[in-house]
């Protein structure tokens, strides 16, 4: 299960492979395209998509104009794994794209905001791991830090 947090400030972070942006476009489309008067988003959503290439970007159209109207709302980065490559020359998986944005994600989780993931599990022992190695590069006990996450309610994984 994976409900949207209850304080409409709180930044949502929301990363998907493939059929994973579902959910997400769930999420996006309520706080930025349906009008419920009794919940406004105030706060930054953050999507983070990783497909193979620029053809395979699910719903850009919408996403796009989303970003458009709300610029300082609505993020979006794409992670193409046959188009662009990481830091290191390999494939632009999910986690590099990510990693890219880890000073911001770390301080935005620090904050309070929600993480969403969803898509295949394959990509959870990456994100994973390229966690670990940011933890390690801050000096953070990274066990302490997921599982305070986890035990916030700040943490959401559904992946198939």
């Amino acid at each position: 299960v994976m409900p949207p947090p209850k304080a409409p400030a709180t930044p949502v972070i929301m990363v998907a492979t493939g059929t994973g942006i579902a959910p997400m476009r769930s999420y996006y489309r309520r706080f930025f395209v349906e009008d419920v008067k009794s919940w406004e988003f105030k706060g930054l959503a953050w999507l983070f998509m990783g497909v193979a290439n620029s053809d395979a970007k699910l719903y850009d159209d919408e996403i796009q104009e989303c970003i458009k109207r709300f610029p300082g709302q609505f993020r979006c980065d794409y992670a193409l794994s046959r188009e662009q490559t990481n830091k290191n020359g390999g494939k632009m998986y999910i986690q590099d794209k990510v990693e890219e944005y880890k000073d911001q994600i770390f301080q935005l989780l620090d904050g309070g905001a929600h993480m969403y993931f969803c898509g295949l599990k394959g990509m959870m022992p990456g994100i994973l791991e390229m966690l670990e190695g940011v933890c390690k590069e801050k000096g953070i006990n990274y066990e302490e830090w997921l599982e305070g996450l986890k035990e916030k309610g700040q943490w959401h994984v559904e992946v198939y």
